[in-house]
């Protein structure tokens, strides 16, 4: 017996997995099958003046179908071939002997069904891209607009919600020859295609001209390239293509007064005259109390970091403390407040150095980078490790802090601080634990407290809290605090 499906021209795809599906359980071979859409050509087709078939025989089997089945069928089904309905029926039937047949691209059946995909796709992008609107008038409240588009798919019902996600503040349609799509007070609908309406430019237009001649680059041209990606079957209905041959033609030109336009580059030898310049800058004159020092490093900017930070975080202390506590650089935190070790590395210490029987209030805190370096993330700021030439350079300002405090002890949290106390960037696991002296006083070397916050065991954790607070006690004894 011979089946015709006659498919409505809205909806097409809905309703040949309707049809398909029954037919497929009764195992009705392809070759009976005519299917037909509304509106289409039938010509050549010996059965189209048959009247449909009835009901189709008994279902003789469960019809099952791979996950990447309804993705391909979706798009296969709306590709402008007339064979497209049979072809996805010959790979609906065939799944059911063979369920991983659409993992074999060597298959023709398979082959030709990731083409025609491949290219609704690149038709569904393309409308997408090319659709322009132009404003009609209205009585409403809600402006209208109104566009035409020539793709070569039947794919407006496929695509047209994209558009009223993107456009549902406004009225539109979208008409194509094959289908039209209305977007009217929150309500997508389709109705059959139509002539090209006649849409004066308007306002829209000219915007669209304005944008394109600013994203035209002449010293990118290639033509070649814009038109595969822009083909020109589309240029007669996308206002801005008009400008593209006068553009064309005056690349060449704007390009040279681009060159024209550019600076002259410093000579080589420049860099060097510049750094021999800033050697010769004269520092500061030396501050003669702790209170002055900070004073003057709130304008420090001997290395970049005082472009990005918000402030200088400087030391805070008794100026008479026996113990001198140095760590890496501000956090983000401290940074936004101005003072060192309030963040969460701070508030561990503060209950270390109490389990350590060490009153913060006695002790001198500061950190051996003066700025917060950090890299944007998002709406974050991400602490960066400090580099050397940035630690060398403000090692100037944690040389004057020792200088004028004149601690018994100098306690250096972390490898930063230890770099910049005793002028040695060697492993600080071997070094922890043990005094090294230098010019200003003698150091004893320990881990920063943000390290424990980045240990994932509880139990090293732990291990490292209880190394850290020893550590602390330590220090006291050699403060003699």
């Amino acid at each position: 017996m011979n089946h015709r499906v006659t498919l409505p021209h809205i909806g097409t795809v809905a309703a040949w997995r309707d049809a398909a599906r029954p037919l497929a359980a009764a195992a009705v071979p392809g070759h009976l099958i005519r299917w037909h859409r509304e509106g289409a050509a039938q010509a050549d087709d010996l059965f189209a003046a048959e009247p449909p078939a009835g009901d189709p025989p008994q279902a003789s089997r469960r019809i099952t179908v791979p996950k990447r089945f309804p993705t391909l069928m979706a798009q296969v089904g709306i590709h402008a071939d007339p064979e497209r309905f049979a072809l996805l029926y010959d790979l609906l039937t065939r799944l059911q002997d063979t369920p991983r047949l659409l993992d074999d691209p060597a298959d023709p059946a398979v082959r030709r069904a990731t083409r025609m995909a491949a290219a609704v796709r690149r038709d569904m992008h393309k409308m997408k891209a090319f659709v322009r609107f132009q404003e009609i008038e209205t009585e409403g409240t809600r402006r209208r607009f109104a566009a035409w588009f020539e793709p070569d798919n039947p794919i407006v019902e496929a695509t047209a919600p994209f558009f009223a996600r993107r456009f549902a503040d406004m009225d539109w349609m979208i008409a194509t020859p094959d289908m039209v799509a209305r977007f009217e007070d929150g309500a997508l609908s389709f109705h059959p295609g139509a002539a090209q309406p006649d849409l004066p430019r308007d306002a829209t237009s000219a915007l669209w001209d304005v944008y394109f001649r600013n994203i035209f680059n002449p010293a990118r041209v290639k033509t070649s390239a814009m038109r595969s990606e822009m083909p020109l079957k589309y240029w007669k209905n996308m206002p801005e293509t008009r400008l593209i041959p006068d553009m064309l033609a005056e690349a060449e030109t704007r390009v040279q007064k681009m060159r024209d336009a550019l600076p002259e580059p410093a000579p080589d030898h420049a860099d060097r005259i510049a750094a021999r310049y800033r050697d010769t800058l004269a520092e500061p004159p030396p501050a003669t109390d702790l209170q002055a020092l900070a004073r003057q490093a709130r304008g420090c900017t001997r290395c970049d970091l005082c472009h990005i930070a918000t402030q200088t975080v400087t030391g805070e202390g008794p100026e008479d403390a026996a113990l001198m506590v140095v760590g890496e650089q501000p956090g983000d935190t401290e940074d936004l407040a101005g003072r060192p070790f309030v963040g969460p590395a701070g508030q561990l210490l503060d209950t270390l150095l109490a389990e350590a029987e060490l009153p913060r209030d006695r002790l001198w805190m500061t950190n051996a980078v003066k700025h917060f370096k950090h890299v944007p993330r998002g709406k974050k700021r991400i602490h960066a490790r400090p580099n050397m030439s940035e630690i060398t350079q403000c090692r100037w300002w944690l040389d004057q802090e020792r200088m004028l405090l004149k601690p018994r002890l100098t306690l250096a949290l972390g490898a930063t601080a230890t770099t910049a106390l005793t002028g040695r960037s060697a492993a600080l696991g071997p070094r922890r634990g043990k005094v090294e002296d230098t010019a200003n006083g003698p150091v004893l070397i320990t881990i920063h407290p943000s390290y424990l916050l980045r240990l994932p065991d509880a139990g090293r954790a732990a291990e490292e809290r209880a190394r850290l607070t020893e550590d602390l006690r330590q220090a006291k004894r050699l403060a003699a605090l």
